[in-house]
């Protein structure tokens, strides 16, 4: 027969080896917490972009926060007891055992609002020409970066639906992006970083000169016809502007981050009666016959009803704004959205007011 004070020990030596079983947690929480974390912070990060974009077609103030830092703590404490005691009396022997045990999970999340100089600097500054052309050679589509990014190309002006006034894109920008995305889709063209003669970087679009396809080589002519330059030229110097100075130059008037995200708002779809009220301004009506091979931007819907199947949603003044799941070209122009403003962070971080939230 085990003795009373044996039996204490044992109990003793199973609460502890309960405890110190699951003392080596930190290694365990690596994977979850990295995931779970990380598609917590996507998920707002798309959520507060489409929000902004909702405000802003609704004439209110953007705010953007970001997530500056996540710290999670974990402790485990454990605390075990044993007294024994015995008697020769009619009670006899007794004993007693216990054990304790914390589990803390406590994150820390600091905020960072984007505010001051850095807000200037990331949502007001033109992206820069050369920025804007290296993305579609990196393989983004040249209509739609250019549809989304640019305001004018050597004169020659894009749609602008989130401007006051309104104005529809001139029929030639259409035709040259066009001619662009399929010069491109064939390889036919690049951009390099060459030295001028005062020794500074610039960028220039040149177009490749072998094994041209004759239909690729009346795009190219057509590209050098509507932007005025010289036809006997096969590379040209892009400047940011709204026009060349002569015709070996191509200049991009660029929009800022919070002009295309003013744009893009104008394709959101609101109630009408918002329309009506003064709300909001009309939406801008597309050229059918000028936008025939170019599809809209982003489609962003709108309902009462909270959708079934959204990429991405929220919800603002009693409605649902969302982007279908099933809608590739949105989805697609959302992200890279979310690449542009990532773009746009350009310099150093400004030590800014923070905020730090223990969410635990």
């Amino acid at each position: 027969m085990i003795q009373p004070i044996g039996r204490g020990l044992i109990l003793t030596a199973l609460v502890m080896f309960f405890l110190t079983g699951c003392g080596g947690i930190g290694p365990n929480t690596v994977a979850r917490d990295r995931f779970e974390y990380t598609h917590a912070i996507s998920e707002s990060w798309k959520r507060q972009m489409l929000l902004n974009m909702v405000k802003l077609r609704y004439s209110d103030t953007p705010v953007f926060l970001d997530v500056a830092s996540v710290i999670n703590q974990y402790a485990l404490e454990g605390e075990v007891q044993l007294g024994a005691s015995w008697s020769d009396g009619l009670l006899g022997d007794s004993q007693t055992v216990g054990g304790r045990g914390k589990y803390t999970d406590r994150p820390t999340i600091t905020y960072q609002p984007l505010m001051g100089e850095r807000f200037t600097r990331s949502l007001m500054t033109p992206i820069p020409p050369p920025s804007i052309l290296f993305l579609v050679q990196s393989g983004w589509r040249a209509d739609a970066v250019f549809q989304l990014c640019m305001q004018a190309v050597n004169g020659i002006y894009n749609r602008s639906g989130g401007r006051i006034p309104q104005h529809p894109g001139d029929p030639d920008f259409y035709r040259l992006i066009t001619s662009l995305r399929k010069i491109q889709e064939n390889m036919a063209m690049g951009m390099r970083i060459r030295k001028t003669e005062d020794r500074e970087e610039a960028t220039v679009l040149f177009f490749r000169k072998k094994n041209i396809d004759p239909e690729i080589e009346a795009e190219r002519a057509r590209v050098k016809r509507l932007l005025g330059l010289n036809p006997e030229l096969q590379e040209f110097k892009v400047v940011y502007g709204n026009f060349a100075k002569d015709d070996t130059e191509i200049a991009i008037l660029s929009r800022s981050m919070l002009e295309i995200l003013l744009e893009l708002s104008s394709y959101i779809d609101i109630p009408e009666a918002h329309v009506a009220e003064q709300r909001a301004g009309p939406t801008l009506a597309e050229d059918k016959d000028i936008t025939a091979d170019l599809q809209p931007l982003i489609r962003v819907q709108s309902d009462r009803e909270e959708p079934d199947d959204a990429f991405v949603e929220v919800r603002y003044r009693d409605h649902w704004f969302w982007i279908d799941d099933r809608d590739f070209m949105s989805k697609r122009t959302f992200t890279f959205l979310m690449f542009l403003f990532t773009l746009a962070e350009t310099g150093e971080r400004q030590i800014a007011p923070v905020l730090t939230v223990p969410a635990g």
